[in-house]
Parts: structure tokens; sequence; C-alpha cells
């Protein structure tokens, strides 16, 4: 679960590196933001080697999409599985497109019934859970 002020990173090549979650969307009062739901983020780092080829800068204010978290996920026969980060996925903030172009990483079986199935076809690969 991801809350206000939670350190996170980006797994696409927008350029950004380390990301802090400002707010969860979608609902009044919203504590905590699980996958495939939406976050306000703020960059703090940004990739050295790649300064040049950036899509972002330093303190801008977007929204991602949450692709993995720490807690787990259930399955219906009683297996769990949890994943090591918090990555995120940068949006456009006014057409809520994808900024990046790849997408680093497996990603769970959940993002098919979201509304994010583009995330799904620039991806590494699905994890079938």
């Amino acid at each position: 679960m991801i809350q206000n002020a939670t350190m996170l990173y980006a797994v696409d090549n927008t350029g950004a590196r380390g990301l802090i979650c400002i707010k969860a969307m979608h609902g009044y009062r919203r504590r905590y933001a699980n996958i495939t739901d939406l976050v306000v983020i703020s960059i703090r780092s940004l990739r050295v080697k790649r300064r040049e080829a950036v899509k972002t800068m330093l303190g801008e204010v977007h929204k991602a999409v949450v692709l993995r978290t720490r807690t787990k996920l259930f399955a219906t026969v009683g297996d769990s599985i949890s994943f090591l980060g918090k990555p995120v996925a940068l949006l456009l903030s006014k057409q809520r497109k994808i900024m990046g172009t790849r997408i680093f990483g497996l990603l769970p079986k959940k993002f098919r019934f979201s509304k994010y199935l583009k995330i799904l076809s620039i991806c590494a690969g699905v994890l079938v859970f």
C-alpha cells in the first residue's frame, strides 16, 4: 500500500528515478493506493546516464500508475505473492497516457482487467498469478 510521502521509483524510460507520493487519487480522504491505482507524484531525482534525453525535470508534478507493491496478492487457490519494490509508470497529466515507451520488469495479471491495457503491451512480461 502506498500513502503520502512514500518513496517510489520509476521503471519506464522517462528519465525519472526517485519519486515521492503526494496523494492517492480517486476518493475523498483516501489514504492508500494499491496496484492499478493513480497517485500524484513529485520527481526527486533523475537517471545520471541519460540526462540529455530526459523527458522530465526535477520537481515536476505528474500522475502515475502503481505497478507493483510490497503487500501480498492472493490467488483464488490460496497462494500469495509479494514484490520487492514500489515502482510506478508516469502518465501525462491531462490525457492520462503513458509518458514512456518501455516498462521494465514483470506486471501482475490484474492489469488485464484495468483501463491501462497499453501498459501491458509495452511491458517486459506478465506474471500469470
